[in-house]
C-alpha cells in the first residue's frame, strides 16, 4: 500500500470538497451528490481550510513544485518561440 504524505491527503481532500461546493447537486454515473445549502457551505469551508493547511504548512510536495516549475518553463519557451514560428508559417 502506498504511503501518502499528509499534505497530499489534504490537497486531495481540499480539491474534492471544493468540487462538491461548486457543483452542488450532481449525478456522476452511479454516484449522486446532493449536499444542500449547509453542506455546500461546509464543503467550501473544509476545502479552503484543507488547501490553506497545505499551502501555509510550508511542506508542499517537492514533486508537485517540480512539475509546476517544468510546466512554466516549457510554457515560457513556447511563448518566446511563438513569434519566430508564426513568422515562418506566415511567409
Amino acid at each position: 500500500m502506498a504511503n501518502f504524505p499528509l499534505t497530499n491527503i489534504f490537497l486531495t481532500l481540499g480539491i474534492v470538497f471544493l468540487v462538491i461546493a461548486v457543483l452542488g447537486q450532481s449525478k456522476l454515473g452511479f454516484i449522486e451528490i446532493n449536499p444542500g445549502c449547509l453542506g455546500r457551505v461546509l464543503a467550501l469551508f473544509l476545502g479552503v481550510a484543507s488547501l490553506a493547511f497545505v499551502l501555509l504548512g510550508g511542506t508542499f510536495p517537492v514533486e508537485t513544485i517540480d512539475v509546476i516549475r517544468n510546466y512554466l518553463a516549457k510554457a515560457k519557451a513556447i511563448q518566446q518561440n511563438l513569434a519566430p514560428l508564426n513568422n515562418l508559417l506566415n511567409s
